[in-house]
C-alpha cells in the first residue's frame, strides 16, 4: 500500500518539525538543569554552599582523589543529588558531612576530622618535623665549635717553604718581619 503522492511532502515535514520539536525540548532541559532528575531548586546562597560542600567530598570509586564536583561517575551525580536535596532539606554543612561519612567512611571527607584517628593524620607530619629539628640540634650540639688554628691557609709546597727557611737564616735577627713565628714574636 502506498501514500498518496500529495501526502509525502507533507509527511517529510510533519518529521523535520518532529526532529526540531526534540532537539529544542532537549536543548531547553540542558539549560534550566532539568537534566539533574528530581534535583530541587536551590536559592543561590544553597547553590554555593552545594559546591562547597561536593568539593570537600570526595569520589568513592575514582582512584585519582576527585572531589564529586569534578567526577563523572554514577555514584558522583547521586551524591551531588544528595546533598542538593539535603540542603533543600535545611540540613546543615556538618549534618551533610556525617550522613557520607557514615555510609562511606571518612576516607569520603577531603578534609578529615581533627579527632580520633584523624587528629594522627594532622599530627605525625608535625611530629616528624620535631623529631627532625631535636636530630639536628643535637647533632650540631655535639659538632666542635672553633676550627682549630693551623697553618696558613694557602697549600703545602716544599719547595717554597725551603726558600723561606733560607731567607730566614740569611736575615739578622733585627730585620725579620713581626709576627714571624722565628722571632718569638706573636704568630
Amino acid at each position: 500500500m502506498t501514500a498518496h503522492p500529495a501526502l509525502l511532502p507533507a509527511r517529510g515535514l510533519l518529521a523535520a518539525l518532529l526532529c526540531l520539536l526534540i532537539l529544542l525540548a532537549g536543548q531547553g532541559a540542558a539549560q534550566t538543569g532539568a537534566g539533574q532528575p528530581g534535583g530541587p531548586t536551590l536559592t543561590p546562597a544553597q547553590e554555593q554552599r552545594a559546591v562547597a560542600i561536593q568539593k570537600n567530598l570526595r569520589c568513592p570509586l575514582c582512584d585519582t582523589g576527585e572531589s564529586i564536583a569534578d567526577s563523572r561517575s554514577d555514584i558522583s551525580v547521586k551524591m551531588r543529588e544528595s546533598v542538593r536535596e539535603q540542603i533543600a532539606a535545611g540540613r546543615t554543612d556538618g549534618d551533610i558531612y556525617v550522613f557520607f561519612a557514615q555510609r562511606y567512611g571518612n576516607f569520603v571527607l577531603l578534609d578529615p576530622p581533627r579527632s580520633g584517628q584523624g587528629l594522627l593524620l594532622w599530627g605525625a607530619p608535625l611530629l616528624a618535623l620535631a623529631l627532625g629539628g631535636a636530630v639536628l640540634w643535637s647533632f650540631l650540639r655535639r659538632a666542635p665549635r672553633h676550627v682549630p688554628a693551623g697553618p696558613a691557609d694557602e697549600p703545602f709546597d716544599p719547595f717554597l717553604e725551603q726558600v723561606r727557611r733560607d731567607t730566614r737564616a740569611a736575615q739578622p735577627a733585627g730585620t725579620r718581619p713581626p709576627g714571624d713565628p722565628t722571632d718569638g714574636g706573636p704568630a
